[in-house]
């Protein structure tokens, strides 16, 4: 099967180089398929899920936004920060989120309650790729929705 390489950068460090099958991630107009000979693209990332697929395996990272750029045969990824399913740790998510639950009852302005309606997304994002994590250790590799 064709592929298509693909950069994935933080202020940081770079997270991933590799050669990958097809990329779905988050964009801000909706979920976006990249495969090889994709049309030059540049877009923004909203915070969701991405999803690498090479050679049949599926791997999923969080992320919290930034652009991403297709030109020619390479997609770039430009990242606020981006985590690997195996880096997240879920205890402390779930503690996240609940902290950000918390903190809604307590915002004293528009901009106090948005910022904790952010926190909870992007817990629950962390959460959900860390579930992904666990299904795919137990070698459930099946898809919500899926039969």
């Amino acid at each position: 099967m064709a592929t298509i390489k693909l950069e994935i950068v933080t202020a940081e460090k770079l997270v991933y180089s590799d050669s990958v099958n097809v990329l779905v991630a988050p964009g801000v107009e909706g979920e976006l398929a990249i495969m090889p000979k994709h049309a030059p693209l540049l877009t923004m990332l909203k915070p969701g899920e991405i999803r690498l697929i090479k050679e049949g395996k599926e791997t999923y990272m969080a992320i919290t936004g930034g652009f991403l750029e297709v030109i020619g045969d390479k997609i770039v990824i430009l990242a606020d920060a981006v985590e690997r399913a195996d880096e997240i740790d879920a205890a402390r998510a779930q503690e996240a989120l609940k902290k950000a639950q918390e903190s809604i009852a307590h915002a004293g302005s528009d901009a106090d309650l948005e910022k904790a309606l952010a926190a909870i997304r992007r817990s629950q994002i962390r959460l959900k790729v860390a579930q992904r994590r666990s299904r795919s250790d137990r070698g459930d590799n099946s898809r919500p929705g899926s039969a």
